[in-house]
């Protein structure tokens, strides 16, 4: 029986990659997204397994409405991937409540809700997979990121209590923490700052950006059968970037 995924954010760079893999290997893939351009552009260029679905998921109140709507369509949801976030760098003290706020809605209130919604589907059938998407600064303290860091390590938090709840019941949840990855934004980033692209080759034992295709690989093997019995863990794709000295 063909599975059926979301992935949101998944129209571009980790989430991108990952609607490739999940494509590539016969999933149905359901892509949601703010950015219709990207997200029609990304469906038509992988065919009738990928369809999109405009939405901001930082809009709590309609996301049971967007669960719904996607199982009335295609009858169940197998895979969630809960990818889409944003980042913004300050310093700590210029950092407002409002900035503060809208990181943890997007980043951290949206995965918790769209995973509330999606896993009310998932326990009618005894049976899913939830995946969401850490980073190092939930493994290490980075500067000028406060907001980003509480909702990564939230994520991870999130993570294990969900599995071990959900787990007994057929559904299994595990995170993937990605390093510094090859994506135009952080290529971009690290660029332009040559200090900080030092800093992260140094302490990356491996020596080299990861590209986009790692993190999905590691994504689609822990939703598939090959990853039956692991749950709860943390994952990093990093090139040994968290235990890096």
């Amino acid at each position: 029986m063909q599975k059926i995924a979301i992935v949101t954010g998944g129209a571009s760079g980790l989430g991108l990659a990952a609607t490739k893999k999940f494509v590539a290997n016969g999933v149905k893939t359901i892509i949601i997204g703010r950015n219709e351009d990207n997200l029609k552009k990304t469906a038509e260029e992988l065919g009738d397994l990928c369809s999109y679905i405009v939405f901001d998921l930082s809009n709590l109140d309609g996301i049971p409405q967007l669960v719904t709507g996607i199982l009335a369509k295609y009858g169940s949801i197998d895979i969630l991937v809960n990818n889409a976030g944003i980042n913004m760098k300050k310093a700590f003290t210029t950092v407002t409540d409002a900035d503060f706020q809208l990181i943890i809605q997007t980043n951290l209130n949206s995965v918790f809700a769209l995973s509330r919604e999606v896993t009310k589907a998932m326990l009618e059938k005894q049976k899913g997979c939830i995946i969401n998407i850490s980073s190092m600064a939930a493994q290490y303290g980075i500067p000028l990121v406060i907001g980003y860091t509480a909702a990564k390590t939230g994520i991870e938090g999130m993570t294990k209590a969900m599995a071990v709840e959900l787990s007994p019941k057929g559904i299994r949840v595990n995170c993937v923490a990605p390093g510094f990855i090859k994506t135009n934004m952080s290529a971009k980033a690290l660029d332009s700052d040559p200090e900080r692209k030092q800093k992260v080759m140094s302490r990356t034992p491996m020596g080299y950006l990861g590209e986009p295709e790692d993190v999905a690989e590691a994504i689609y093997f822990l939703s598939s059968d090959a990853a039956k019995y692991i749950t709860g863990v943390i994952l990093p794709v990093d090139g040994g970037n968290s235990i890096g000295f």
